[in-house]
């Protein structure tokens, strides 16, 4: 439903936001993060499109089904690991397979980001990722079937003068046990609402008196024009005074009603 989306994309938004920061702390350098395409597509579609080189870390959650897949840009995953070792932040200019050692300075930081996208469904269940692969084509992926849908989070990533494309990919019956939690959440949602609009009247109340004005919001008069007035003069209203009477309960106008005879 659309609830539902708007649950999963505010959680998505989320993330990215606290993931900045948490990276911004861990690289003791600015890591802008921003969220440029949320989508749905089948798995074949989402590996066709990884670029070449790629460096893909594949995990699971414990306690969900299926395989996620976090692909980052070679690019900004040397620049990242630059960072890691004492570099600058600098954009490094070249396209190329990681190297085993970058692989493992870079797990650190997709940890890091596994977390951080675990901890914003924290009210909805615990969850602790675990990196079981890596890759650097997605030709070479297996971890879903062709035409398993894939919900995509496309991030554009940015360390120093480098910007370049992250996504996280995650099948949608991995993440399916969660929706459905928020579809619950959205039926005592309804609910609560239904219960609040079918409140009962309180007989209680019926013996409480208070004075109950109709009034016509017409025009303005001097206090000339006012002492002024005799009996016979004519008074011109609007046409839709009846219509627009204000009811003032007490000191407020609460309502608005029409002037008329009841029966």
């Amino acid at each position: 439903t659309e609830y539902d989306l708007r649950q999963v994309r505010i959680r998505q938004e989320q993330f990215i936001h606290y993931l900045a920061a948490r990276m911004s702390m861990f690289l003791r350098m600015d890591f802008g993060l921003k969220m440029t395409k949320l989508q749905t597509i089948d798995f074949t579609k989402f590996t066709g499109s990884l670029p070449n080189p790629v460096a893909i870390s594949l995990f699971r959650i414990d306690q969900l089904n299926g395989v996620g897949v976090l692909s980052i840009s070679p690019r900004l995953a040397m620049t990242v690991v630059d960072r890691m070792l004492g570099g600058k932040g600098h954009s490094v200019r070249q396209d190329r397979y990681l190297t085993e050692i970058e692989v493992s300075l870079l797990n650190d930081v997709v940890m890091i980001f596994l977390e951080e996208w675990c901890r914003q469904w924290t009210d909805l269940q615990e969850m602790n990722p675990a990196i079981i692969g890596n890759e650097n084509n997605g030709r070479f992926l297996q971890t879903a079937a062709s035409d398993a849908p894939m919900l995509v989070l496309c991030m554009e990533g940015d360390l120093g003068d480098c910007t370049e494309e992250i996504q996280l990919a995650i099948p949608y019956y991995t993440i399916e046990p969660l929706v459905k939690k928020i579809q619950a959440n959205s039926k005592k949602y309804v609910r609560a609402q239904n219960l609040e609009r079918s409140l009962q009247w309180q007989e209680s109340y019926a013996a409480i008196k208070m004075p109950v004005f109709a009034e016509w919001a017409t025009f303005d008069m001097t206090v000339r024009d006012l002492v002024n007035i005799r009996v016979g003069d004519v008074i011109e209203l609007p046409s839709t005074v009846l219509s627009n009477t204000r009811v003032r309960v007490v000191n407020s106008v609460k309502f608005k009603g029409e002037v008329g005879l009841e029966g």
